[in-house]
């Protein structure tokens, strides 16, 4: 094993610089191959004194719109909140994006794909109390959608839940035919009922992962502020550059989500700048920052946006909403 890296050798802006091209040059950009919608030029920019009001990326801040009510539903948009990495925040994102969507209108549908049940806890579920779980609509045919979900607290939002039953399905699954499309086909009803399907990955890049990318349409990276946190970033591309040429062709990056941010520290602003270098526009302008709330919230089974419905945290996740609707929903 190599030696820990001493700290006085460690230097944040060269660490964090994108790897040298293959022939020699200039560091080049993340390749983005995905087709990805640019809103940057379709919104305007927040000003202020004249000058434009850069935000915490380091770019100028759009200026968000209410996003327009809608009195017809279906056709959602599947979403993947992926990161190989764990304790980046995909569970809470998932929460919290998704009770913000229902707080505008959309009708969302979470959905649990973690053996741990994380997402389930985090809304207010026993984990042993389960009659039924995503495992029962992954494994077994006389089981429907129907049967599984379930009504949260947050009008507009439902959930299908999970535990460590699912565990068993990637085991199960590799006996299967077309095994990468099982959770395709068992969410394909629920496209005409919703406007959002947000499916909370596990911190894994497994079958049950590459299920999750063949059934998204866009991929939600969250990604913590955080050095180590960049460095699988990587990994996570290859793999969806591999599921949308051999599996799932439509499938786009929606965003790179920055949380766990303290824009206070050296080390957090260099990630946050490092982050913006290499992915660019793909990089939301909402970043999620630390606050006990979010802790608070999940022992208390709910979203932040009812638990603390005043605090900076609501109102991050209430901003990400609207930059996801304007990004890839309304558009």
């Amino acid at each position: 094993m190599p030696p820990l890296l001493r700290p006085a050798q460690y230097r944040p802006s060269q660490a964090l610089t994108p790897p040298p091209s293959a022939a020699g040059g200039e560091p080049d950009r993340v390749s983005d191959p995905l087709p990805f919608p640019r809103p940057d030029s379709a919104v305007k920019t927040a000003v202020q004194d004249g000058e434009p009001v850069l935000g915490p990326t380091g770019r100028p801040m759009p200026v968000l719109p209410e996003p327009r009510p809608i009195s017809i539903h279906g056709n959602a948009r599947v979403i993947a909140m992926c990161n190989q990495k764990g304790g980046v925040g995909k569970t809470t994102t998932t929460i919290n994006l998704g009770a913000a969507l229902a707080e505008y209108g959309r009708k969302v549908l979470l959905v649990d794909f973690d053996p741990q049940g994380s997402l389930s806890v985090g809304l207010g579920l026993n984990p042993h109390e389960m009659d039924l779980s995503i495992y029962n609509l992954l494994m077994q045919r006389d089981v429907t959608l129907d049967d599984v979900i379930v009504k949260t607290n947050v009008p507009g939002m439902d959930l299908l839940p999970s535990n460590i039953d699912l565990s068993a399905a990637e085991v199960q699954l590799v006996q299967e035919v077309a095994r990468e499309q099982t959770l395709q086909r068992v969410l394909a009803p629920a496209l005409s009922d919703y406007d959002v399907i947000l499916i909370d990955c596990q911190p894994s890049l497994g079958l049950l992962t590459v299920n999750a990318l063949t059934a998204a349409h866009g991929v939600l990276v969250p990604l913590e502020c955080e050095y180590f946190a960049l460095r699988g970033v990587a990994l996570l591309k290859t793999t969806i550059d591999k599921v949308q040429e051999r599996l799932n062709p439509k499938l786009q990056i929606d965003g790179v989500l920055g949380t766990m941010y303290d824009g206070r520290t050296l080390h957090g602003r260099e990630v946050m700048e490092r982050l913006v270098q290499a992915w660019g526009d793909t990089v939301f302008h909402t970043v999620i920052r630390r606050t006990v709330k979010f802790s608070d919230s999940t022992v208390a089974g709910e979203p932040i946006t009812s638990y603390a419905s005043s605090s900076a945290g609501a109102e991050a996740y209430r901003q990400l909403a609207r930059e996801v609707l304007a990004r890839c929903l309304d558009g």
